[in-house]
């Protein structure tokens, strides 16, 4: 066995393709999304290597064009849940062994696949399956996915060489193994790169994972598999594993050889997960690590000296991109009633102007929401908000909701005379952008009901050119955000430059896209090595004289 100490490539972010008129790039997108439209696959599951049809089917469609069929996957149950934790059990020692630099190559190729031959597949799948633009597409499925793939080696690297100091006479060591058992890693619809992280960053440590997709992004997740595979991933070190969250969750859960989870979804679903955890704990042979990204109700804070334009395209980009469906987006804004006037004639113009529907049409800059049961629960705060009286809520922009043909719902912004409005506090997931006009002179109240009003805490946004406003707002937000912006939109943290994750009701804030969230999937061994070691028992003090 040859001997080195291994550096990882030096990991750089990937650029983000503009696809503008007659670029190469469109060229080739366009021509990914009429042949992927065009087929219906069938899509398997992939249990140690091999793939399993159920035949219980399940289709994924198109949700701009929700009777379009792009294929159909087979679901688990028990029965593939079971096979799926064998297969992660068998694969374990071998992973486990296996050095940490082809474990790294094989995400590093993956990356490299993805930025060249892969890239239109992935952000096709994206768009077609999961309503993006093909800016929000690229900006996920290819490079944040790339960026992933290529940093979390680097930042693994670093976990690995943090060592202890060693007193003269001795060396002391710390090693690092994978957990005792599988990672079960539950992805959400909204990021393909998420996707693609979450049971990948587990199996770079050298543990075995298995894999349920959301039923909602199943389409892209198979594209996620396969490059996967063509960059060598080996047979049942990740597990995918389709199907509802009770046929794969509840089998999953009472495994005794769970030894993770990784999560991103919603705050209900995995506060149920922690609940059943804790239900089994003296069933399983380890504590099982639990490392979530749930919900967010995010917020833009205007104070009187913030720049207008800014402040409005931020609240527009950030409100919504991907029609608000970013655990990311901004959900809540306060603005001061001196500037409202502005801000309020600029930001109805701009929303105005945007087109919604088709996302292959790249006019498009908002397709559909996800799915039947995501549309009504977002039509239910719009509805509810039209019943409401002016003086709690009244709508002044969008509203309308129409399912007919795909998912779509209007930018929507409510105007909220109370700060603590269900559209002000409640995670909607959706195109809606609630405002609370406050008095200037009431700035420290109002910060501290953004602070309170909310059981969320992931992201934030501040606008100000005053620096002493900038201070104050950002001492009294200190909690309400994981990931705090100054007088930016609080959405597209970027691998590598601000690693993502929050608190109170909104995470496990582990940091996605940093060692914090690799050193979860670790369990440390010390390792002293004493080179002259005494041969008596007896000390010093026990002397005569």
């Amino acid at each position: 066995m040859p001997n080195a100490v291994y550096q990882v490539p030096n990991p750089e972010n990937e650029p983000v393709k503009g696809y503008a008129q007659g670029s190469p790039e469109k060229k080739e997108m366009k021509a990914a999304l009429k042949k992927m439209a065009a087929e219906k696959i069938e899509i398997p599951m992939v249990i140690g290597g091999k793939e399993i049809r159920t035949g219980d089917l399940a289709d994924c469609v198109m949700p701009h064009d929700h009777k379009h069929v792009l294929g159909q996957y087979h679901k688990g149950g028990q029965k593939e849940v079971k096979a799926a934790i064998t297969a992660a059990n068998k694969a374990k020692k071998d992973w486990a062994a296996t050095p940490f630099q082809h474990r790294a190559a094989i995400l590093l190729k993956a990356g490299e696949l993805l930025a060249g031959r892969y890239r239109q597949v992935l952000n096709a799948a994206t768009m077609l399956g999961q309503s993006k633009n093909p800016l929000q597409a690229e900006i996920d499925s290819a490079c944040e996915l790339i960026d992933f793939w290529r940093y979390n080696p680097h930042y693994a690297l670093q976990v690995m060489q943090e060592q202890p100091g060693s007193a003269p006479g001795l060396w002391n060591m710390l090693e690092h193994r994978p957990l005792d058992g599988f990672v079960f890693a539950v992805t959400p619809f909204n990021f393909t790169s998420i996707a693609g992280n979450l049971p990948t960053a587990p199996a770079l440590m050298g543990n075995t994972v298995v894999w349920k997709p959301a039923s909602s992004s199943v389409f892209s997740g198979h594209y996620v598999m396969e490059i996967l595979k063509e960059a060598g991933m080996p047979d049942g070190v990740i597990n995918f594993v389709p199907g509802s969250g009770g046929q794969i969750g509840n089998p999953v859960m009472a495994s005794p050889d769970l030894a993770g989870v990784h999560f991103t979804g919603s705050t209900q679903v995995f506060q149920n997960m922690w609940k059943q955890i804790g239900t089994n704990i003296h069933n399983y042979k380890c504590y099982p690590r639990i490392v979530g990204e749930t919900g967010g109700k995010d917020f833009i804070f205007a104070h009187a000296s913030a720049n207008v334009d800014a402040l409005v395209t931020a609240m527009v980009r950030g409100a919504f991109e991907f029609q608000g469906q970013k655990c990311s987006a901004a959900s809540r804004a306060y603005v001061p009633e001196t500037m409202w006037k502005e801000v309020r004639k600029k930001l109805l113009a701009e929303i105005a102007t945007i087109k919604m529907g088709d996302v292959t049409d790249f006019r498009t800059f908002m397709g559909a929401v996800i799915d039947q049961a995501a549309f009504d629960s977002i039509k239910g705060f719009i509805d509810r908000a039209k019943k409401a009286p002016n003086a709690k809520a009244k709508i002044i922009a969008g509203g309308g909701c129409d399912d007919s043909k795909g998912f779509f719902i209007e930018p929507t912004v409510v105007l909220a005379g109370d700060p603590n409005y269900e559209t002000m506090v409640d995670e909607i997931f959706g195109p809606v952008l609630t405002v609370h006009v406050y008095p200037e002179k009431d700035l420290v109240k109002t910060l501290r009901i953004c602070d309170t009003s909310s059981a969320y805490a992931l992201t934030g946004a501040i606008f100000a050119q005053d620096r002493a406003a900038v201070i104050k707002m950002k001492d009294a937000l200190e909690g309400t955000a994981g990931n705090f912006y100054i007088n930016d939109k609080p959405t597209g943290a970027v691998v590598g430059q601000q690693p993502f994750g929050g608190s109170r009701a909104s995470g496990t804030n582990d940091k996605a896209g940093s060692y914090l969230n690799l050193i979860r999937w670790v369990s440390p061994r010390t390792v002293k090595e004493t080179f002259d070691p005494p041969r008596s028992y007896s000390y010093p003090y026990m002397s005569t004289r």
